[in-house]
């Protein structure tokens, strides 16, 4: 589960106009969604509001969001990072790919760290939220399995290939909720690499 954040139309000159429509569109009620929680809370904030500041209907919010909580959950950059880990060099260790593909996932500007913190604690406060969320990385996951999939040489649907992949997946959601409850002070990237060295080695017996 990475941090929800607008494609980079630069990274995407194959996209026609009405791709590129659709996506401002999206990034459009995103960003009012976010804004409206901060100023009055989860519950309080409405799909009509939502609309009225992103300028659009009601009914567009519908289009491209099912629901209050898949607004503040989808991401549209995780297709993306799928198929550059699909397009990483044969001949990279497998590790190495990951940690290249996670390392980028969590590169975030300043804004995307305030809206990593107000869905971090979403997550946390709002169960309609945690569920959906639980339901997305599911759907991640089966994604994710392909890929990973392609690069081992297994099936998806191995057992061991969806336990691996899920514990990818709920390993970077721990490591954001963990970076919000610890008030974002440590380095994201420091993280990442102790979350990675356990899903490498196990966890370790902590000396006493």
């Amino acid at each position: 589960m990475t941090p929800a954040r607008p494609l980079p139309l630069t990274d995407a000159p194959q996209l026609g106009l009405r791709e590129r429509k659709k996506i401002k569109t999206r990034t459009a009620i995103r960003d009012a969604t976010y804004a409206l929680i901060e100023e009055q809370g989860y519950e309080t904030t409405t799909i009509e509001q939502i609309a009225d500041r992103a300028e659009v209907s009601p009914s567009t919010v519908f289009r491209y969001f099912p629901t209050k909580e898949d607004i503040v959950l989808t991401d549209e950059y995780d297709p993306v990072m799928l198929e550059e880990l699909r397009t990483r060099p044969v001949d990279e260790p497998w590790m190495d790919s990951v940690r290249h593909i996670m390392h980028k996932a969590i590169d975030v500007s300043d804004e995307m760290v305030r809206i990593t913190r107000v869905r971090a604690h979403l997550m946390v406060q709002v169960p309609a939220v945690r569920a959906r969320m639980m339901e997305s990385m599911s759907v991640t996951g089966r994604l994710l399995s392909q890929a990973v999939a392609e690069r081992t040489g297994r099936d998806p649907d191995d057992l061991e290939v969806r336990v691996y992949t899920m514990s990818l997946i709920g390993g970077l959601s721990e490591i954001y909720q963990y970076w919000a409850e610890n008030d974002m002070e440590e380095d994201l990237h420091t993280l990442l690499e102790r979350a990675l060295t356990v899903l490498d080695h196990g966890l370790p017996t902590k000396n006493s």
